[in-house]
């Protein structure tokens, strides 16, 4: 039994837990589901349990390209982020500490795990609701914590810290095993779709972002900075900051002058307008 291996994956899954949506612990979206449950986060603290933080925030910044554009409408979800995060990161981690087999293991949790155990937790929640309900009408507050507060949260850690610790102890033999196996062309193939989804996930974003194609100029200017002329990050967030300032300035000077044009128009309408024609 491999002690250290068990305290890492038992360690991931209480963080995947804390990063729900549901939980009070880290105020739920505020510090849970938008900070915690994010994969560059998650990349960050598995890196720190695993101790090696590079490994853990390039496999992070791999599997959070390709979930930056993921939404969800309403209740319903295409993927479970947290189950990919922490379950797909970490197994990475214990494994190869490759980015593209973070992100392969990453899609495969969270759209298939992740969203068996997201849909389960759902349906034991409006049960839970259900007994709510009733304790509010029965005046019965103690059944109302437990149905509301405490048996939720229970099944929550049952549902997310348990699959996820299973995923990383029990599955880092047979990912191991499964590479080992594996034609040295698939996995590269493997790597070079990882490294293509992430940018898949970004030019989702773009397409929700970008209303105006024109706006591609700043971000093909920002790509040139970057990639030719070797700038660093902070730098170009100056020059963004710059050239979005200027361009607010034209816009609102630009908005400025045609409403002058037309209080105008409409005041030498009624300076030349003679009352006695009506």
């Amino acid at each position: 039994m491999n002690v250290v291996l068990m305290i890492q994956s038992l360690l991931i899954g209480i963080l995947c837990y804390l990063g729900a949506v549901e939980t009070p612990w880290m105020y739920g979206v505020v510090g849970g589901y938008y900070i915690l449950g994010r994969p560059l986060v998650a990349g960050l603290l598995i890196g720190l349990i695993f101790g090696d933080v590079h490994a853990g925030i390039l496999c992070g910044l791999a599997v959070q390209g390709v979930f930056i554009a993921t939404m969800h409408t309403g209740g319903t979800s295409s993927t479970e982020i947290t189950y990919a995060a922490y379950g797909g990161i970490g197994l990475a981690m214990a494994t190869t500490k490759d980015p593209a087999v973070a992100v392969t293991l990453a899609i495969f949790i969270g759209q298939t795990f992740g969203l068996l155990f997201y849909n389960l937790r759902m349906a034991g929640f409006s049960y839970y609701n259900h007994k709510a309900e009733k304790a509010c009408k029965e005046l019965d507050k103690k059944g109302l914590i437990l149905n509301q507060i405490v048996y939720p949260q229970i099944v929550t850690f049952l549902v997310r810290a348990v699959p996820v610790f299973l995923a990383i102890y029990l599955g880092k033999g047979a990912v191991q095993a499964l590479l080992n196996v594996v034609p040295k062309v698939i996995t590269d193939i493997i790597t070079v779709l990882g490294g293509v989804l992430p940018a898949l996930g970004i030019a989702m974003l773009m397409n929700i972002l970008i209303k105006n194609k024109v706006e591609l100029i700043y971000f093909f200017f920002g790509f040139v900075l970057i990639a030719f002329a070797h700038l660093n990050t902070i730098a170009l967030v100056f020059i963004a900051a710059t050239i979005a300032y200027l361009v607010f300035i034209s816009q609102g000077n630009e908005k400025t002058k045609k409403t002058a044009v037309a209080s105008n128009a409409v005041d030498n309408d009624e300076e030349y307008e003679d009352e006695d024609l009506f």
